[in-house]
């Protein structure tokens, strides 16, 4: 499964919110400076997210995003979903013949575990010295 630009900057927005989850709304424009990334782009992906309750918006002149529920509550799989849709690394699944289709299940099974069991406060935690455990995240 490929995750496109929309999943992996989603993602980014989501992990810096999570960071600072408590210390109130964090502006678009710090994470697209902080992360280097288009403000506008980022602006077209936090709609969705907000739409899907993920995140609440602040207005104002300290406005800006925060987490609509606890980093703990949230999977990188709810991210996902949201930007990208559904799971699954080959379209047709049901066409294949047995053999195909018990490994793509699989796969598809495989990659929907890692997402719904790492949490947002998971990636949040995770810095560039954390032990893996013999995981990498490649999300």
């Amino acid at each position: 499964m490929k995750i496109s630009t929309k999943g992996r900057y989603g993602l980014t927005i989501m992990i810096e919110l999570a960071k600072h989850h408590g210390e109130g709304p964090i502006p678009l424009r710090q994470i697209a400076a902080e992360k280097d990334l288009s403000e506008a782009y980022l602006e077209q992906l936090v709609s969705p997210l907000r739409n899907a309750g993920l995140v609440k918006s602040v207005r104002g002149a300290y406005g800006g995003y925060m987490l609509a529920s606890p980093p703990a509550d949230i999977s990188a799989a709810d991210v996902i979903r949201v930007l990208e849709g559904p799971i699954q690394p080959v379209e047709g699944i049901e066409d294949e013949e047995a053999p195909q289709r018990e490994l793509w299940m699989r796969i598809r099974d495989a990659v929907k575990n890692v997402l719904d069991t790492t949490s947002l406060e998971d990636l949040a935690k995770y810095t560039e010295s954390s032990p893996t455990d013999g995981y990498m995240f490649y999300i």
